[in-house]
């Protein structure tokens, strides 16, 4: 197994393992055009030629960047793919002088697990909120709003 940072071949792949999760309600949909857009955001998850895992790691604002589109194979949920990629998130945030990672996410335990902390979505900028609209639970949104602070390699 190979976990790299994805290129353009990946995107189909990418986008059937995300919407196949979109489609079970537990994340937002992507599509082809938005994933060639955002393409140097992703990392994922090889094994034997196939993607079996994605994450992305996408910046917000001059401190603040965000893990979004976290999505593992069914037949290996549980296996430390999310986690694995959750880290190379985290350490390319380092590496480029992002102070905080936040996610929005319905797994509160897996991101407790890797060190995020459960803050309200009210202590996150407005900017960040521009993909609510096109989520089918707007204007009620039920994800949580997560923290993790780099600087101190710990929860805020």
């Amino acid at each position: 197994m190979v976990t790299r940072k994805a290129t353009v071949r990946d995107v189909d792949p990418i986008r059937k393992l995300i919407n196949g999760w979109a489609e079970q309600g537990c994340m937002l949909p992507r599509s082809l055009n938005e994933l060639y857009e955002n393409i140097r955001d992703f990392f994922v998850c090889e094994e034997q030629g196939k993607i079996i895992a994605c994450a992305a790691l996408h910046i917000a604002w001059e401190d603040l960047a965000e893990v979004k589109s976290l999505a593992v194979r069914e037949q290996s949920v549980r296996s430390g793919l999310g986690t694995k990629l959750v880290g190379v998130c985290l350490a390319e945030a380092r590496e480029i002088g992002v102070k905080r990672v936040f996610a929005l996410t319905y797994e509160v335990k897996f991101f407790e697990k890797n060190g995020f902390n459960v803050i309200s979505r009210s202590d996150l900028p407005h900017k960040i909120w521009n993909e609510c609209i096109r989520c089918p639970k707007f204007p009620d949104c039920d994800a949580t709003a997560m923290i993790y602070d780099i600087a101190k390699g710990e929860t805020s």
